[in-house]
């Protein structure tokens, strides 16, 4: 396992939250507001090693930033936040 280094909290705006329809039909609300909590802290869950290094990269340079959690029933979803920062998504992978 990677030791993996997280950013620091409020270096970047989440914009707009929304959720995709699948995203909100098969998780739990609470399980999206922690996995939020945790992409916002630079967090990037479960992502591997070269996509934590662009989010870190994107941090910097202000491209787009993707997150990768599991629900309490091991539901896999992604949280991506916009390039522009106006916006952040919850998805099902399957919706991208």
């Amino acid at each position: 396992m990677t030791d993996k280094k997280h950013t620091t909290a409020g270096q970047f705006n989440l914009g707009r939250i929304v959720s995709t329809r699948g995203a909100v039909s098969a998780l739990d609300p609470d399980d999206l507001l922690k996995a939020l909590s945790r992409h916002a802290a630079g967090d990037w869950g479960e992502v591997g090693s070269e996509d934590w290094a662009e989010n870190e990269l994107s941090i910097r340079e202000g491209f787009r930033l993707l997150s990768s959690y599991r629900d309490r029933n091991g539901t896999k979803f992604w949280i991506i936040t916009e390039a522009d920062r106006s916006a952040t998504t919850f998805l099902l992978p399957e919706e991208y």
